[in-house]
């Protein structure tokens, strides 16, 4: 299978990356674990249980980590710009067009059926991954733990990482059969696809046996490719310019965005609001639509921020110009990092994929990552269904709590449509976006909706 051939798959992936990391990763394993076999299961999660481990989007990281497995580094590079590509472009057209119109009504209108879509391919996702992660009781349980501990007690995604880590590694250590790899008796139809009988094989890749002096070099061109940019706007526009701001802003939280964009979200949003004239209150929210219902990363909200952010202060620039390489530049510096990352860990982490320890402390994250992410499909649930939503706190119980009054009948129905469409009737991502994206419209001129 050559890179020309890899090229074509991967961009039907990116085509069909919705839904967030869930449903973006839950379409990677379909189609290069299930369909085309060119990596086993337990490949497969040992590179996702890296991943999940990183700053950054989970799932752009896994399909760059997967590419360099079967293609070194033009396969890494194809694989992890393809997957963001279509997300660029969509981004861009649509903040254009709200940062001259504001909110259409037929665009917004279009982001409301599909969010309904959105909402069951992220619920497809999350049972399609909990049958393949959770397959003993222990790491069910390390799931539910993880989830009750971010949604009700609101405990940091990395603590919890950390906790299901240390947890793994000492089960892994002593031999605990529970903490393999794909060991139990899992939940998840159909046989797995051992590593032996797939394309890459069981081995070791040859580019992955590489000397420190390598990794050395490998990290200078990423990084230089990282932060000579940033430098050169430093230098050469001055820390005040809005270009610098953006490029430093987003340098930074490159390397804490644990946990994806919504454990940003908030730091984010404030920071745009109150600390930068980038975004008005509210606005966030509408970035985050638009990057739930394009495909991509969801991670991609920030290049919105930084659109946002530059055609607000163009400086001599036209401002859709300016706009656009604020947007650019936030791109640049939120995913360069993420290809540091890969081409610097993956070689190393290929050669503990024998290890128990190791082997055992990353499928417990993978674990704890399951109860994460159904913490954000109920997040995204909570805001798609109901119109209002309030915090609660009580001792260490802090949470959103939708107003029941509030809810929309007209999300519920489509949600629920789509849920049954997908869940029921194994109706496909594309088809049920297009439908549900076209009631809403139709939705929208009935006067049925704002």
């Amino acid at each position: 299978m050559t890179l020309g051939q890899a090229f074509w798959v991967w961009l039907r992936i990116a085509a069909l990356s919705f839904g967030g990391p869930a449903g973006q990763i839950a379409v990677m394993h379909r189609i290069l674990v299930e369909e085309k076999r060119w990596i086993g299961e337990h490949r497969f999660l040992h590179a996702l249980n890296y991943c999940m481990l990183l700053p950054g989007p989970e799932a752009q990281q896994l399909a760059t980590y997967i590419g360099w497995l079967l293609h070194r580094t033009r396969g890494g590079i194809v694989a992890g710009v393809l997957f963001i590509l279509p997300g660029v472009v969509a981004i861009m057209v649509l903040s254009s067009i709200y940062a001259l119109y504001g909110r259409v009504g037929i665009v917004s209108a279009l982001f409301f059926g599909l969010k309904a879509a959105v909402l069951a391919i992220v619920l497809q996702a999350v049972t399609r991954i909990s049958a393949r992660a959770l397959k003993t009781r222990v790491m069910q349980a390390l799931a539910a733990i993880a989830f009750v501990l971010i949604f009700f007690m609101g405990v940091p995604f990395p603590l919890i990482v950390l906790a299901a880590g240390l947890i793994g590694f000492l089960g892994g250590r002593a031999g605990m059969a529970v903490f393999r790899v794909g060991g139990g008796h899992g939940t998840g139809k159909g046989a797995i696809v051992e590593d032996a009988d797939t394309l890459l094989g069981e081995e070791l890749p040859a580019h992955a046996c590489i000397s420190w002096r390598e990794a050395l070099r490998t990290g200078a061109i990423w990084l230089a490719l990282w932060l000579v940019p940033v430098a050169a706007l430093l230098v050469g526009l001055g820390p005040d310019h809005v270009f610098s701001q953006i490029a430093t802003f987003f340098s930074k939280l490159a390397m804490v965005t644990f946990g994806g964009a919504y454990a940003v979200l908030a730091y984010v949003a404030q920071a745009a609001v109150q600390s930068y004239p980038w975004l008005q209150p509210g606005e966030m929210l509408d970035g985050l639509g638009m990057a739930e219902t394009t495909p991509g990363p969801l991670i991609m909200v920030l290049q919105f921020v930084g659109f946002m952010g530059a055609y607000r202060a163009p400086g001599m620039l036209h401002p859709l110009l300016a706009a656009s390489l604020g947007g650019l530049i936030a791109t640049w510096v939120t995913f360069v990092p993420c290809f540091l990352w890969i081409f610097l860990g993956a070689p190393f982490i290929e050669r503990l994929r024998g290890n128990a320890a190791v082997a055992g402390a990353l499928s417990a994250i993978t674990a704890a990552v399951v109860g994460v992410v159904l913490n954000l499909a109920l997040w995204f649930a909570i805001h798609t269904l109901f119109l209002e939503a309030r915090p609660f706190a009580a001792g260490p119980v802090h949470l959103d709590v939708p107003v029941l009054a509030s809810v929309d009948p007209w999300a519920l129905l489509l949600s629920a449509a789509a849920i049954l469409a997908m869940l029921r009737f194994k109706v496909s991502a594309i088809p049920t976006l297009v439908v549900a994206a076209a009631a809403g419209v139709l939705l929208h001129l009935a006067g049925l909706t704002g």
